[in-house]
């Protein structure tokens, strides 16, 4: 059966690329909103932290009716870190519309995920967005994507996919990239006609492919996918297999089952192969597990998503300040909490260590695993964890690293200071052009190079640099690199810091902390501009005489902080050190607390 009624798309692009402004606009166009409603900007990026970011973090559905037709769109994140999102939900659609720049032109996201299109063979229409900015260069940018298209062989369908010339702020949308538009029509007109309806059987028994999982305290876990055959409805008695795991075999009831209405879940009584819905009743429902009818267990194949390249150790906190802040301190919520987080992140992988207080937590890149500790800190938990360590394969006996394929675009003027810290990294030149008074540079850097780069990066462009990157593949290792070249101020005594102590130490480096701060023994005060730790006595209090002078009690003058943020912490962090993660704080400190013991650990490293 062929289904006039429906279209699923999914909108995919680099971070920053406007995909979120554009759905704003198109749920607007679309009739989802009353005219005189007020609708918040980023409509969909929902949660707390996305607003705070400006970034989308979680692929989420909507869908708009245009000319008697049901569009079912998927917002998808632009940063690499959350590519796996990408991956998994393009399953549910049958085309793509691949955003890009006017201005910045095909980034490294934007090649990762149509090259996932392309492999999956999804029809494409490529948005050239923010055509009002006042750089924007949309004839060169046309030949860029056509050159990406070409590069990642695409097919002679793929290469003829037609363009749209839109503004996503504005809502403008226009065939001929001189014309501004004054509506979406004709992107809307351009999703009907190029994207083809649907062929689906509804005669056959239920297949439904589980592709994003989302939870709710009352009718706790609920899948979120595509009806690949048949009609799925509530109160069925159904299967649960899945095609990469054989021996997954769970029998159960779908309860509730919901389409997607504008930014609603709608009750419905049926839905049929090609919906896009929601359901509960299926508690141990996993991403990748495909629901069938009790009578026809046939899983359908999903995607493989792509291996995690970095990991850290979330351990249990075993400072002298541990549990006074967190709500959830012990092993068991620590573990529980991790292991919950791969029901719903298909890219992150958790397993035990040798510790019963440790676990080794591998993600898509710092980012990635920074979300998940910013989120957990805002739920109550408290933890440390190390310093993040690229993963490592063995190919042939010979040590691989995972490789970034890293653009900047910077000021003319500041290329020189790039090349010399990609010179530092192991980095290798691939390109390099003009964009008017800017260059782009492209790069192949070893992950661990990119490792506490950003603040040295916008430093040495004057903060007027954009650099990103994704992953390329893994290559043979490439020798040593210098994590930092900076030490640490150490706490020398555990106390509260006084302003006779930090005025004393602000001579030694750059401090972290303010006046009336608890410290304790080894825990990191500041940032010291020599290539060793430093211990200073910030709680020191100036001692008492009974003189006086003229100058004696004017006010010490304290340099203002330097004060870090949990991705700046997260940059900052040596191997001999931790990040205490708390609800209220962030701290860092020594592995060692005690200094005589570190000074012992570091003369017995030495001699090794």
């Amino acid at each position: 059966m062929v289904r006039e009624d429906l279209r699923n798309i999914a909108i995919i692009a680099h971070v920053d690329h406007g995909k979120t402004t554009l759905v704003d606009q198109m749920l607007k166009q679309g009739g989802t909103f009353r005219e005189n409603q007020v609708v918040e900007e980023r409509v969909m990026d929902s949660g707390t932290l996305e607003r705070e970011r400006g970034i989308t973090i979680l692929a989420k559905n909507t869908s708009i009716h245009y000319k008697g037709v049901k569009i079912n769109i998927v917002d998808t994140p632009g940063h690499a870190d959350f590519s796996g999102e990408v991956e998994r939900v393009l399953k549910m659609v049958s085309g793509v519309l691949i955003l890009v720049d006017a201005a910045e032109g095909p980034m490294p996201q934007t090649r990762f995920v149509t090259q996932k299109a392309l492999e999956m063979g999804l029809k494409l229409v490529i948005v050239v967005n923010k055509v009002d900015r006042p750089d924007a260069r949309v004839k060169e940018v046309i030949d860029e994507v056509l050159e990406l298209l070409m590069d990642l062989d695409a097919s002679d369908d793929q290469l003829e996919s037609p363009f749209v010339f839109c503004s996503g702020r504005d809502g403008t949308s226009s065939l001929d990239p001189d014309e501004k538009g004054s509506d979406l029509v004709p992107l809307f007109d351009t999703i009907l006609s190029h994207f083809p309806p649907l062929e689906m059987d509804e005669t056959g028994a239920l297949q439904l492919l589980v592709s994003s999982i989302d939870y709710n305290d009352y009718v706790g876990r609920i899948g979120i996918g595509r009806v690949e055959r048949g009609v799925a409805k509530p109160n069925a008695d159904v299967v649960v297999c899945n095609y990469n795991h054989p021996e997954v075999s769970l029998r159960g009831k779908i309860v509730n089952l919901y389409e997607i209405e504008g930014l609603n879940r709608v009750a419905c009584e049926s839905a049929k192969a090609g919906d896009i819905v929601c359901f509960s009743g299926l508690e141990k429902i996993n991403i990748g597990d495909t629901v069938c009818a009790a009578d026809c267990r046939e899983p359908v194949a999903f995607v493989k998503i792509s291996d995690p390249t970095v990991e850290m150790i979330f351990s249990v906190n075993d400072s002298p300040f541990a549990g006074k802040e967190g709500k959830f301190v012990t092993t068991r919520h620590l573990r529980d909490r991790l292991y919950r987080e791969l029901l719903r992140d298909v890219s992150l992988r958790v397993e035990d260590t040798d510790s019963a207080d440790a676990f080794r937590v591998s993600g898509r890149g710092e980012m990635h695993l920074s979300i998940l500790i910013e989120t957990m800190r805002r739920e109550g938990y408290e933890f440390q964890v190390s310093a993040p360590k690229v993963l490592y394969h063995e190919v042939d006996g010979e040590k691989y690293e995972p490789v970034e394929r890293l653009i900047v675009d910077v000021p003319e003027d500041n290329t020189g200071p790039i090349f010399q810290s990609m010179g530092e990294r192991k980095g290798e030149l691939l390109h390099m052009h003009a964009m008017g008074s800017r260059m782009r540079l492209e790069f192949l850097v070893p992950a661990r190079g990119l490792f506490g780069y950003k603040s040295e990066f916008l430093t040495d462009t004057k903060g007027e640099g954009v650099m990103s990157s994704v992953f390329f593949e893994y290559q043979p290792y490439k020798g040593e690199i210098s994590r930092r070249s900076t030490g640490s101020l150490v706490a020398f005594e555990t106390g509260e810091a006084v302003t006779y102590g930090l005025f004393n130490a602000q001579g030694r480096g750059t401090l972290f902390i303010t006046p009336g701060t608890p410290v304790y023994e080894g825990m990191v005060v500041g940032c010291s501009p020599k290539d060793e730790d430093i211990n200073v006595n910030v709680c020191k209090t100036k001692h008492l005489t009974n003189t006086r002078s003229s100058s004696s009690d004017d006010a010490l003058r304290l340099i203002p902080p330097k004060k870090l943020s949990l991705e700046e912490s997260l940059e900052y962090i040596g191997d001999d050190e931790l990040l205490e993660v708390t609800p209220l704080n962030v701290r860092i400190r020594k592995r060692i607390l005690d200094s005589e013991l570190r000074a012992k650990a570091r003369a017995k490293a030495k001699l090794q």
